[in-house]
């Protein structure tokens, strides 16, 4: 008879080829009733297949095991301090090892005196059977095809837990993110609903700031969109708190305002005059404003016409989202706009009443 000795939690215990009978009994480990599958006085008992993890040289807590080799200890049965542990499922083997193509699977065989607790099997003989290539291992752990994750439903990819497809990232519902816990599609960031987020949280799409419900965002918790600034309602601010468009300023109601909080206050009639480049002017003119007053603050850049240097620096969104939001400075955007205007639209601006371009100046960095 070949005895193998090894060391587990103080303990020496005896590893022993040969077959030995048993009395049946129950344990309790810890305060928890542990169960017996399979128990009794004869060696008739029946036999259980299982999936058991080694390292990468074929050992398990030190013990060298062999393929074709059968393992029996000596000493009572206790889950977790003196058996062998196996798992039913492959799946639940890695919630003790890691999911790491360098170690080594196989398929065993376990009887004798068998005890089972939450998801893991221990048993008093064990039987190394056949190796499960790395490759079958994906696809037991997997219910979606190609992928080199883990506890994927979805098909190509290579995170964790996704029900999506083409996942780098962990827990997507969504396809194509790179990111975390996104239910919506090509997410480099984290929590998303929507769909092109390099931030986090956002409900909306292509921003890459967070919590935004509305679009192209590179601010943050804003419900309007193409805003560089913070919590604002309306479009195109590169302040905060605006509910009105294209300022600069804070707490703006009202459009065009590199001042803040322009609207007045505590007024319950209505009023007769705006102020427009900081002159009152009658409320019943109207505005005819030129077209290159409509731009955006942010900007999606393609993979196509980034830079070199974009490419580098923004290589994660890219590679997600197939480019990344850039944020132009509010008088940049001015520029730009105001650069690919015709020559009829740019002299509409003079025709604003109360025009000033010293005020105009100030505001957009534009001398006209």
């Amino acid at each position: 008879m070949t005895i193998f000795r090894f060391e587990r939690e103080n303990e020496r215990s005896k590893i022993i080829i040969s077959q030995r009978q048993r009395e049946k009994h129950s344990i309790t480990e810890n305060g928890s009733i542990v169960r017996i599958l399979c128990s009794g006085k004869r060696r008739n008992m029946k036999k259980v297949k299982a999936y058991k993890v080694f390292d990468e040289n074929m050992q398990c807590r030190g013990f060298q095991y062999k393929l074709g080799e059968s393992y029996t200890i000596e000493g009572n049965l206790e889950v977790c301090s003196n058996g062998f542990h196996a798992c039913e499922k492959l799946l639940d083997c890695f919630n003790y090892y890691s999911f790491s193509p360098r170690n080594k699977i196989a398929l065993v065989i376990l009887s004798g005196e068998i005890q089972k607790k939450e998801d893991k099997l221990c048993a008093e003989t064990i039987q190394i059977k056949k190796m499960i290539s790395w490759e079958e291992a994906l696809k037991m752990c997997n219910s979606g095809d190609y992928n080199s994750g883990y506890r994927n439903s979805g098909d190509y990819n290579s995170g964790d837990y996704n029900s999506g497809d083409y996942n780098s990232g962990n827990r997507n519902s969504g396809y194509y993110n790179s990111g975390a816990y996104n239910s919506g599609d090509y997410n480099s960031g984290d929590y998303n609903s929507g769909n092109g987020n390099s931030g986090d949280y956002n409900s909306g799409n292509r921003n890459s700031g967070y919590r935004n419900s509305g679009d192209y965002n590179s601010g943050d918790y804003n419900s309007g969109d193409y805003n560089s600034g913070y919590y604002n309602s309306g479009a195109y601010n590169s302040g905060d708190y605006n509910s009105g468009d294209y300022n600069s300023g804070n707490g703006n109601s009202g459009d065009y305002n590199s001042g803040n909080r322009n609207s007045g206050y505590l007024n319950s009639n209505n009023s007769d005059k705006i102020r427009v480049f900081n002159k009152w002017i009658d409320s019943s003119i109207e505005i005819d404003f030129p077209d290159f007053f409509y731009f955006n603050l942010t900007v999606f850049i393609s993979h196509d016409t980034a830079t070199s240097e974009e490419k580098e620096k923004y290589k994660k969104e890219i590679e997600t989202c197939g480019g990344f939001l850039k944020t132009l400075e509010y008088k940049e955007a001015w520029r730009l706009s105001y650069e690919k205007a015709s020559d009829a639209d740019k002299a509409k601006v003079k025709n604003i009443p109360g025009f000033d371009s010293d005020i105009f100046y100030e505001i957009t960095g534009i001398r006209i």
